[in-house]
């Protein structure tokens, strides 16, 4: 390799790699990550029940005698009116219901409360008030045993999925695999935006500074294009492997908790126990992460080789932002079809949208959690390989006239003749 490329592939990757912002940001996001992904839970568990006592005053006089207690909400029934029991500061809401509260609960039923409930305490009054209507319901009709009945009729349960075309019968639960390729797919996205944008504005504020006049005195403008375009790739790909160290350090300690928990879960919930057997396979998480490098270095290549052609053809931000759209479009448009590969990963259309460059690396991976053929990744990452080679030779012609270029915004027919010079 060219010792004056090493050298600037070295700049950019230690000028960055050791800023503050760099190493708070590779920490700290794992951290949240994990934290918010762990926050429902430790809110479910610290926090503490509300314990309301309920005044029901029940005009029917059949619902108050089937609403039921639990930890947080007590039924007292009362014959007093309402506006007695306003002032009643024992109670902490006061549950009115209609004569006519069997045939229309909408417009017969009504709660007030000192204070506003909890969300989990006002469902949990409404549920009991529907449980007790239904059953009152259920018993005009003088049918026997007819709560019976239709609980053996009736049916709940989670579908298995097995997939046949691998090679041995596996499990695979379909949420967890929409959730981890919708999960890789942003990833991938604010990736290539922030790393590629990254590398038009460290070219603009060379230029600028007229930095640029001085190197390519030393090394050719495609060598520095290509320098500058590895340089910050390397700063994002020691990012990714960090974040799976951290995370994957922690799946290891996670996992088996959940394998347990999964094990007395397995027989009654077989998504819960898809997901879990997922996420232990090992081969399973590594082979992401290799596909999430391959294809973020693909599609970092192809994007970043025109945000620097961009941001040579230009001298500042604002001139870049409009001129970007160029980039970001597909990338959006990438996202964008994205989710209908999540909704049906095996179509036309996710096949055709994982190979086209323009949209295959966000595409591809949101794939990837599904299952996909491997003649199939293959050529995914041969075309988009393929495909930066071009887009940088074609940049590089660009780049080379662009960073001599000052006092005036090019337009794109401007640009397109750049490209064709020899």
């Amino acid at each position: 390799m060219n010792s004056s490329l090493k050298l600037i592939i070295s700049r950019e990757y230690m000028s960055r790699v050791k800023r503050k912002s760099f190493i708070i940001t590779t920490i700290l996001v794992p951290v949240l990550m994990i934290a918010l992904s762990l926050a429902p839970a430790l809110v479910m568990v610290f926090s503490s029940p509300e314990n309301r006592t309920v005044a029901v005053v029940d005009e029917t006089g059949q619902i108050a005698q089937r609403l039921k207690n639990n930890d947080e909400v007590r039924f007292v029934s009362v014959d007093q009116p309402l506006d007695s029991l306003r002032d009643d500061t024992d109670f902490d809401a006061i549950l009115v219901m209609g004569s006519n509260a069997v045939a229309a609960p909408a417009t017969s039923v009504t709660l007030y409360s000192r204070g506003a409930p909890a969300m989990q305490t006002g469902a949990y009054i409404t549920g009991q008030v529907e449980d007790a209507i239904e059953d009152i319901r259920l018993e005009s009709y003088n049918i026997e045993n007819i709560k019976k009945i239709l609980a053996d009729v009736q049916v709940d349960f989670d579908l298995p999925t097995i997939r046949i075309d691998k090679e041995e019968d596996t499990a695979t639960s379909v949420g967890l695999s929409y959730f981890i390729g919708l999960m890789l797919d942003m990833m991938l996205y604010m990736f290539i935006l922030i790393y590629g944008q990254m590398v038009m504005n460290s070219i603009i504020e060379e230029k600028n500074n007229r930095v640029l006049e001085i190197v390519v005195s030393s090394v050719k403008p495609s060598w520095l294009m290509l320098g500058k375009i590895t340089g910050i790739g390397l700063v994002a790909i020691t990012q990714i492997l960090i974040w799976a160290v951290l995370i994957g350090s922690c799946s290891f300690w996670t996992m088996p908790l959940l394998a347990d928990i999964g094990g007395g879960v397995g027989s009654d919930n077989a998504e819960i126990a898809a997901a879990i057997s997922q996420l232990s396979d090992t081969g399973f998480i590594t082979s992401l992460f290799v596909y999430l490098l391959l294809f973020f270095i693909g599609g970092y290549l192809f994007y970043s080789s025109i945000y620097a052609a961009i941001g040579s053809a230009v001298d500042n931000i604002q001139d870049a932002s409009q001129l970007s759209t160029i980039a970001t479009m597909p990338v959006i448009i990438g996202i964008i079809s994205s989710m209908a590969v999540l909704a049906n990963p095996s179509s036309t259309l996710a096949f055709w949208v994982s190979v086209i460059p323009f949209t295959s690396p966000m595409a591809m991976m949101s794939r990837l959690p599904y299952g996909v053929p491997t003649w199939e990744v293959i050529l995914s990452l041969a075309v988009l390989y393929a495909s930066f080679a071009f887009l940088i030779w074609l940049c590089a012609k660009i780049y080379r006239v662009g960073i001599f270029m000052y006092g005036k915004k090019p337009t794109l027919m401007e640009i397109i003749r750049w490209a064709r010079y020899k």
